[in-house]
Parts: C-alpha cells; structure tokens; sequence
C-alpha cells in the first residue's frame, strides 16, 4: 500500500487512473530510510478527473510525505505548495489530505482516507453539480473504492489455481497475467482521453456543452501500443432516468452489444475467454468475437474490461487483431498490440435522497460518458479533414441516440410488466462453435 502512494508517476497514477489524468514528481528531497519509504518527501504536481468533458480538472502542486508511526501505522499525507506559486492561478488547492495504512494480523490493511481541498467549481456543468458538490466525485470515498477494487484486480492476476471448470476461463498463468496487462493499459488510455485534461498530446478541436461533443485529435508516431496516424478522440457526456447499474449491466452484456454497437454491424457477439476480477460479477475482462454477415468485419476481436463499484463504473473496449491476442494469450508482451480504446463512464446522478446511502443516489438516473478513439488516417503527417470530424460527431450522436432508446424502452418494460430487466442470450443450434466452445485457442482459429 505504503509502495503504491509513494511510486507517485507509476504505481499511483496507474491503481488511480480514473481520477489522476496527470502525475509527475518534481523533486525528491529524501528517499526516507534504506529499503522502505519512511521518511520519503517528494514535491509533485497532479491533475485530477472525474471521467467527463463536462467537469474541469483540479491541478495541484503539493509535498507528499510518508512517515511511519511507533505503533506501526504508516501515514502519508499531501500538503499544499501553491502559495508558494503566488503568480499562479489555480482553482484547487490541496490542503492537508492523505492516508492512514495499519497492517492488521489477519494480513490484511485497513486504510483510512482524508481528502480536504478548497476549489472554485463554478465551472462544473448543471448536470454533474449535485455529484461533485456531494464530494462523490472526488471525495474519499472514490479513492477507497477504487483501491479495493484494483486490489482484487491485482489478487486476480497473481492468482495460479484457477478452476477449469467454464472452458471460456483462461487458466493458464501467463496467459493470465498478459491479458490483464493488455487491458490495464487500454483503461488507461481510454481514462486519458474521456475527461477534460489536455495532458495527454491532445489538441482540441472543439469546446463541449451539455448536449454537444467535444473532440480531440493527436498524431501517433513510433509507438507500439498505438497504430501510427491521426487519431480522433470524442466524447460527450448526457443524464439518463435510469439507475446506473441497469446501464452498466446492458452496455457490459455482449448479449445486447448489436443494439448499439457499430463495430458488430448488427451481427452476433460471442464471449472466448473472460478473466474474473473480484467478487462483484461486473469486474471482468472479456475478449469478445463479433460474427458479423460483413466480411471486412467477419471474426473481428474485441477486447473488453468492465469494472464497477458504487462510485461508478466503466466499460472499456477495443478491437484487436485475432494473431497478436493469440501471442498475448500465450504468455507474450502485450506492449505490442496496438489499441485504441472507446467506452463509456457510468456514474450517479447524486447524493443518496434524504441523507440516505452512496448507492441511493440522486434521482435514481445516471451520468453517461461515451467516448471513442477512432483512426482517421493511418499517415502522421496527414492533413486532418473536416469530414473526419463530421463522421466521427455523428458516430458518436448516433450510439447516443441507440443507448438512450435501447435502455429506456426496457425500463418501461419493466414498470408494465413488473419483471426485471432480461438480456437473453442468442441460441444459435446451427453452430456449434457459438454454444459449445473446444478451447480459446480452437476458436481464436475459427
């Protein structure tokens, strides 16, 4: 735990990668003591998100410094240098804020949090008000959420006994262990493009409103993880009357993936292989294959990652070619798979009605953040086109338009019938290969 808050560029940026859009450490004044961090001191600067256009960042320059107690509880605690930036203007200061980490006998930690900041948020969208001036949005509970999650993430891939009892589970270690890599790095990616930071070598193309798409454009060259050209970034963020986890549950189920979905084409989605990440069902990653009547798409992969817990969720995709995830599934480097990532952020409208608990929120609806990256052309030194632009804000409105009737016209469903929502699962006798499948690799093949 101590290792995570102190590794402040890599460790910390990448357990927090929804909320920390930017991490850098400017100085480090004292390593602390020989083979642990007690001691340590680092001047850093941050920018934190919460994963909208529609919500600024808070940029901050603070002291972090880690110090074990007597008694065997180690604190760390960020303290605030901007007044010592007088010619800055900066709209969020860091005051005192921090954590508390106790080993306990069992070999578990308890961690305390603190996060005590004095911001101007007059600049949030109507829409997003009630949730950051709730303190859901960057408050600590966000934080300890998110650390329990990403802690059951990391028992998933350090796990060696897997049961093979669903042939769709991938048991095989390294196969493991790359596979997760591959989509940490695509959560990552997709976190830094869906805010409103500029961190990231985006240029923006245009500014956002409630209703509007805010794109973003950069080159990519020399980078493996990315394919080279011009790449566009769009995002747009909408309420839905909804409840945040019926949202999550359609957009993760490759049952319901055609409804809105322009890379199945209307066709089929069948899961390969899913790595389960903690005790709640939703925290898995899935590679996905689309059977689509359209040759160019036939066999198509997707790599998918859904995560959620009762601050929000995510699920996060991207199409991957069917010879690099075989490498990946065998244990290879995945820094080499080439990924663009699109998805959605899925949060709550609100505080809990009537002082009542996280998961009673708002009105009951949601926040939805769409986001895609799409390659527009594959030379770097391109001249971007405005009819690039164009297809990509219709790409976008037109999913928008398909999730807001696919999932509202279930929820009426729902109150006439009196049932609960149902995807079911498509049944196609005739092929074998969709309802019993041999092994990852056979179908990979197929």
């Amino acid at each position: 735990m101590t290792y995570i808050a102190t590794d402040f560029q890599n460790q910390w940026s990448t357990v927090f990668c929804g909320i920390v859009s930017r991490a850098l450490t400017l100085e480090v004044l004292s390593t602390g003591v020989a083979g642990n961090y007690n001691g340590a001191l680092q001047v850093m600067s941050a920018e934190f998100q919460v994963p909208s256009p529609l919500v600024p960042t808070r940029e901050n320059y603070f002291v972090r410094y880690c110090k074990q107690q007597p008694d065997g509880i180690w604190a760390v605690v960020d303290v605030s240098l901007d007044n010592l930036r007088p010619s800055s203007i900066s709209r969020s200061r860091r005051r005192p804020s921090g954590c508390l980490i106790q080993e306990l006998p069992n070999g578990y930690s308890k961690v305390t949090w603190i996060e005590h900041v004095e911001v101007d948020d007059r600049a949030v969208h109507s829409i997003y008000r009630p949730l950051v001036n709730s303190g859901l949005a960057f408050g600590a509970k966000r934080w300890v959420v998110t650390l329990d999650r990403q802690c059951e993430r990391l028992a998933s891939s350090m796990a060696n006994n897997i049961p093979a009892g669903d042939l769709c589970v991938i048991t095989s270690p390294e196969g493991r262990k790359s596979m997760l890599k591959l989509a940490e790095r695509m959560v990552i990616s997709y976190c830094a493009g869906v805010g409103a930071s500029t961190a990231h070598a985006w240029t923006t193309l245009s500014a956002t409103g409630c209703d509007d798409v805010r794109v973003m454009t950069r080159k990519s060259t020399d980078d493996p993880g990315r394919p080279p050209g011009i790449v566009l970034s769009a995002a747009t963020s909408f309420w839905l009357p909804v409840p945040p986890k019926k949202v999550f549950d359609f957009l993760r189920d490759e049952n319901s993936r055609n409804e809105w979905d322009i890379l199945s084409n209307g066709g089929l989605v069948q899961e390969l292989a899913h790595i389960a990440n903690g005790r709640d069902p939703g925290n898995c990653v899935s590679l996905l294959r689309v059977n689509s009547a359209n040759s160019s798409q036939s066999n198509m992969l997707i790599l998918q990652e859904s995560c959620t817990d009762c601050t929000g969720s995510y699920v996060v995709y991207a199409p991957v070619d069917i010879v690099a995830m075989n490498v990946v599934l065998s244990g290879g480097d995945p820094d080499y798979v080439a990924l663009l990532p699109s998805g959605f952020a899925i949060l709550p409208d609100g505080p809990g009605l009537n002082g009542g608990p996280i998961l009673d929120v708002g009105s009951g609806g949601s926040l939805l953040t769409v986001a895609f990256q799409i390659l527009v052309d594959s030379a770097p030194t391109a001249k971007l086109s405005l009819g690039s632009v164009a297809t990509v804000n219709s790409l976008i409105k037109c999913t928008v338009e398909k999730i807001k009737v696919a999932v509202i016209l279930r929820t009426k469903v729902e109150k006439v019938t009196g049932s609960e929502w149902c995807l079911f699962p498509f049944q196609n006798k005739g092929n074998k290969s969709m309802n019993a499948p041999r092994s990852i690799t056979s179908m990979l093949e197929l």
